[in-house]
């Protein structure tokens, strides 16, 4: 017997509305927002993502699925920002791919540097791609660009690395990558490097450490944007175990910072 899944999502808030999205069994979920969730007017919406050819996967798809299924109760809009409109890799370009595997995904920009929408947050992953200055110049000036227009700039991994050649990071508070720490921060000194921290929050930019840490960033960003509560919801409707401490940080000790 076929199945149907009816998925609701509840507004415990003044500004409560009702959906209801049928899939396919007579089981029933149901996300209900906390009363203590943000309403709708005081809260980001407008997201976007930079790819580049060699981006790292989880740094974005891990703070993504976070925010797809928070986008099940708020009104959110999501951006895929790229060079240009072709499917972007995660194959690291040229020398930096290994000739014998063909292993890779390719997502489709929705946009590009110069047709994006206006943006609250725009998160910038990091990669082995973008160890190439050519592969990611056309984003760091983006970022530069649209940065004063931001209300957040959240980076995972080595996307800090780009945040910091584009001046954005001088005289901030940052971390990144642990293992490719010492090449990382040689690139931007006047950046103020965080060597033990999982993330790090300096006004409107939030950034955290490798790869994974992209998953804990996002649950801490959306722990102060829309609630604790909320967070926590979302976490648990990932089956996520959440980092709660910003300086837990093991791989920092691994590496020898």
């Amino acid at each position: 017997m076929e199945c149907v899944y009816i998925y609701q999502i509840r507004f415990a808030s003044p500004h409560a509305e009702f959906l209801t999205i049928s899939c396919s069994s007579s089981i029933m979920a149901i996300l209900e927002l906390p009363t203590s969730a943000r309403p709708v007017e005081e809260v980001s919406l407008k997201y976007g993502v930079i790819i580049y050819p060699g981006f790292q996967a989880l740094d974005v798809f891990g703070p993504l699925d976070a925010l797809n299924s928070l986008s099940l109760a708020y009104p959110m809009q999501l951006s895929v920002i790229a060079e240009t409109l072709k499917p972007v890799s995660t194959k690291p370009p040229g020398s930096l791919n290994n000739p014998e595997t063909d292993f890779s995904q390719s997502i489709v920009p929705s946009h590009t540097f110069e047709t994006a929408p206006p943006l609250d947050v725009l998160i910038v992953p990091g990669g082995i791609g973008n160890r190439i200055a050519s592969n990611v110049e056309a984003a760091i000036n983006y970022i530069r660009k649209v940065y004063p227009t931001l209300r957040y700039l959240i980076t995972v991994c080595t996307g800090s690395r780009m945040v910091a050649e584009a001046g954005v990071l001088d005289g901030r508070r940052a971390t990144t990558n642990k293992r490719a720490w010492r090449t990382t921060i040689e690139y931007r000194p006047q950046v103020e490097w965080v060597p033990h921290a999982r993330w790090v929050v300096d006004g409107n930019i939030w950034s955290s450490s490798g790869v994974s840490a992209g998953i804990d960033v996002i649950f801490a960003f959306m722990a102060v944007e829309y609630g604790e509560e909320v967070a926590a919801m979302i976490a648990n409707f990932m089956e996520y175990e959440r980092h709660l401490d910003s300086e837990w940080d093991p791989f920092s000790q691994l590496y020898n910072l």
